[in-house]
């Protein structure tokens, strides 16, 4: 795994600790595992980060961040996965869960033009609410699978390589 890659892009842990929206975590986040980066603390942070960033919610960091402490993985990392969720991919993410959740639920696509405001929402949550829901929890619960088995892999296979090299 390119660690010194990842080390660099990393900002400092004091940086993320005086954070406004996570110093609600207070002395949690001085838990050294929070900002190790290791083979147990990295898959987990791509788990969670890639799991959260398919939840259609504001603050998508401070979830990502009190999930990165009860699960004790590189908080950095999970937090800055999320960002895979911006204003240029999340329509494209969202409807694509949209179809998938309609697709799982048997239900026709309905077409709809996207409105924000907070009437539009309500009416929505009955009839487009239940496909995209359930599709991004899906969605969720595979890129967070994927994310985890692939970094874990990579990882392993990266110490295998640093061995096998350091024996020759």
């Amino acid at each position: 795994m390119p660690k010194k890659i990842i080390e660099r892009f990393m900002p400092k842990p004091e940086t993320l600790q005086n954070h406004k929206h996570l110093q609600m975590f207070g002395k949690l986040l001085h838990k050294p595992n929070l900002w190790a980066l290791n083979r147990r603390s990295a898959p987990m942070a791509f788990a969670v980060g890639l799991f959260v960033a398919w939840i259609p919610m504001p603050f998508q960091m401070v979830l990502a961040a009190a999930l990165a402490i009860v699960f004790n993985c590189n908080l950095p990392i999970a937090v800055a996965l999320v960002w895979i969720t911006n204003p240029i991919t999340m329509p494209f993410m969202f409807y694509a869960a949209y179809l998938f959740g309609a697709k799982l639920l048997s239900h026709p696509p309905q077409r709809f033009v996207f409105e924000a405001n907070w009437q539009w929402i309500e009416s929505s949550l009955s009839t487009i609410g239940p496909p995209f829901l359930l599709g991004c929890l899906v969605f969720g619960v595979i890129f967070a699978a994927v994310g985890y088995f692939t970094v874990h892999n990579l990882w392993k296979y990266s110490i295998l390589f640093k061995w096998k090299n350091r024996t020759k």
